[in-house]
């Protein structure tokens, strides 16, 4: 009886190794494919880079709204067409520095 039982969990032992071994080479085979993956595709960058990227997405919508509420009140409140476009001119050329004045992380 006993020889039969030391048989029998010898047989299951050997099953369970064949079954290890295949589970070895499935994982196996799917980290190579992975890695594989991995090396052809292409990497993407995502650190934030440029000047409008250094503000969040409620900031970059201010600085719009801002602006086109400027350009708006420029285009209603001023009456001669050179004074306006001077104005609207004047106020992008200066927006960068508002921005930085408003917006500085620095500090």
């Amino acid at each position: 009886m006993s020889k039969e039982r030391a048989r029998l969990r010898a047989v299951r032992e050997a099953q369970r190794d064949r079954e290890r071994a295949v589970r070895r080479r499935q994982v196996a085979r799917r980290e190579r494919r992975r890695a594989l993956v991995r090396r052809l595709t292409p990497r993407w960058r995502r650190r934030r880079t440029g000047r409008l990227l250094r503000h969040t997405r409620r900031e970059r919508l201010t600085i719009g709204a801002s602006t086109g509420l400027a350009v708006l009140a420029i285009w209603v409140f001023v009456g001669p067409l050179g004074l306006r476009l001077a104005l609207i001119a004047l106020l992008l050329l200066v927006l960068p520095a508002i921005v930085v004045i408003a917006l500085d992380r620095r500090t």
